[in-house]
């Protein structure tokens, strides 16, 4: 089923506008919600949860009016939080078989059928009887992803799931996300760029509360293509191409300083056209409504 988000907006007492009407439609399959710490993700994430309210707007999984109709929206719907907290002494067998109950499963043979199945399809089956504190951080992810399918859940929200996570571990994640995004609509949360590239056939950008660009990933890539520039500069040049050039990013590579730049043209002063990818996108994007946004509009 389709998601569909129109002119959402969330201000806190604080006067921190975290929404900004937010417009989205993100149809089944995995959807990428790309933007740095602070951008508004994790409140459309607590909202679109059930456990937060915005100010104005709608939000419409199908039939179904998330911000009116909490409790059926709960009966589809697998939600994990960026953080969340476990029982260190308890297995996980147990406190997933704990969840199952909540979730209205009371018949304990098709319980533990649910529950088992869950733990193989996580790869936590061998450790089901393992205590939940000698979990590693990627163990933990999996165990939140089974506790988010409990129920069959139709919509499934990810927020910052593989922050923090080896990088083992986070293909290990992703190969679970992908089986799981093939038949459902998965809405993943992150500030790390690869995850969305790897992972989602559609996305997103927001930033303080804005939607700055939306789309499939490979034709926001195929927008930039022939507008990408790079150079090595010294650390004490840097300042002065950023004031020359539409820089997006800057990263030190073998001890030199590797800057890229938006241009039409080329920017000159030594500049070699470079492969575009995802991760420009999202930074010429972040920079804001100015000359390194317009290639991409």
């Amino acid at each position: 089923m389709e998601l569909r988000i129109r002119n959402l907006s969330k201000t806190y007492a604080n006067g921190v506008v975290a929404l900004d009407k937010v417009t989205l439609t993100i149809p089944a399959g995995m959807f990428g919600l790309l933007g740095p710490n602070g951008a508004g993700k994790s409140t459309l994430m607590r909202t679109l949860a059930t456990l937060q309210e915005c100010d104005s707007g709608s939000v419409f999984f199908g039939e179904l009016d998330v911000l009116d109709e909490k409790d059926e929206v709960r009966r589809v719907l697998g939600y994990l939080p960026q953080d969340f907290g476990l029982y260190p002494k308890v297995t996980a067998y147990e406190l997933l078989d704990h969840f199952a109950v909540l979730k209205g499963l009371s018949h304990k043979g098709r319980r533990r059928e649910v529950v088992d199945g869950l733990l193989q399809q996580t790869n936590l089956f061998d450790v089901r009887h393992q205590r939940l504190g000698g979990f590693s951080g990627g163990m933990r992810q999996r165990f939140g992803i089974a506790q988010a399918l409990l129920g069959d859940p139709q919509l499934i929200v990810v927020d910052e799931p593989t922050a923090g996570l080896d990088p083992q571990e986070r293909v290990r994640f992703h190969n679970l996300l992908s089986d799981i995004g093939e038949d459902k609509t998965v809405l993943l949360s992150t500030h790390i760029v690869s995850d969305v590239a790897d992972l989602c056939a559609n996305m997103a950008i927001i930033n303080k509360g804005h939607v700055l660009l939306s789309g499939e990933p490979q034709k926001l890539i195929d927008a930039i293509d022939g507008k990408i520039w790079e150079r090595f500069v010294a650390k004490h040049e840097l300042a002065t191409f950023q004031q020359k050039h539409a820089v997006i990013s800057t990263r030190l590579l073998t001890g030199r300083t590797l800057i890229h730049v938006v241009a039409d043209a080329d920017p000159g002063d030594g500049f070699e056209p470079a492969k575009g990818d995802l991760e420009d996108v999202y930074f010429a994007t972040i920079a804001g409504r100015n000359a390194a946004a317009a290639a991409l509009r």
